[in-house]
């Protein structure tokens, strides 16, 4: 029984970490995105990092610091 704790609390602790290692800066994703967008031939847009419940115009192409914001993207 105590081999079946350890091992839950064991994995518990690997998932924990796995999801810190996920959380991406805004910073950091917003240059990958903005990368990819220039790639793709797109040389007039804007990309603004807002808090999640906040209202922006444009598409939202991304969420960063563990889903507290998000990346918004408006062309032109």
């Amino acid at each position: 029984m105590i081999r079946v704790i350890v091992a839950v609390m064991v994995l518990g602790l690997a998932g924990a970490a796995s999801a810190q290692s996920m959380r991406k800066s805004c910073d950091e994703l917003k240059a990958e995105i903005d990368a990819k967008i220039k790639k793709n031939g797109v040389d007039k847009f804007t990309l603004d990092v807002v808090d999640t419940e906040a209202q922006a115009e444009g598409k939202v192409v991304g969420t960063c610091d563990g889903g507290t914001k998000k990346i918004v993207y408006k062309r032109g």
